[in-house]
């Protein structure tokens, strides 16, 4: 039996990360002209991996980057469910944990990006303050 993502091909592996990192890239890009502080990108933990991690004054910010071209796949806003923001909220967790960080105000925020074929930015949405229930 296949395993992973084995109805893709290597080429279309390729393009989604480059739709990822590109939209990675535009989103600090906006973050920083808001304001944020960018502490890290990529951050990697055996439970999984938070896009950017940031500060917006005082509040610590955990931004989830999703990026599409085209609509074949649905907005970008719908790629972050219940159980994918649940997962944010326990990365959140654990990265401040790692850091001694103690009591601290913190949020999950959400970076929807759709991009036109030549990386061009057709919208680009900050949503700040996303909670699981």
């Amino acid at each position: 039996m296949a395993r992973g993502r084995s109805s893709t091909t290597k080429s279309e592996r390729a393009n989604t990360k480059r739709t990822g990192q590109v939209g990675e890239d535009l989103a600090c890009a906006a973050l920083t002209r808001r304001g944020y502080e960018i502490v890290a990108r990529n951050w990697r933990c055996p439970q999984g991996e938070l896009d950017i991690v940031a500060r917006d004054g005082a509040c610590w910010v955990f931004v989830e980057v999703k990026a599409r071209r085209g609509r074949g796949a649905g907005l970008p806003e719908e790629g972050l469910t219940a159980d994918k923001l649940a997962r944010l909220s326990e990365l959140a967790e654990i990265y401040l944990a790692e850091r001694a960080v103690g009591e601290t105000d913190w949020r999950i925020d959400l970076v929807a990006i759709e991009l036109g074929r030549d990386d061009r930015v057709r919208r680009l949405t900050v949503l700040p303050a996303l909670a699981p229930d």
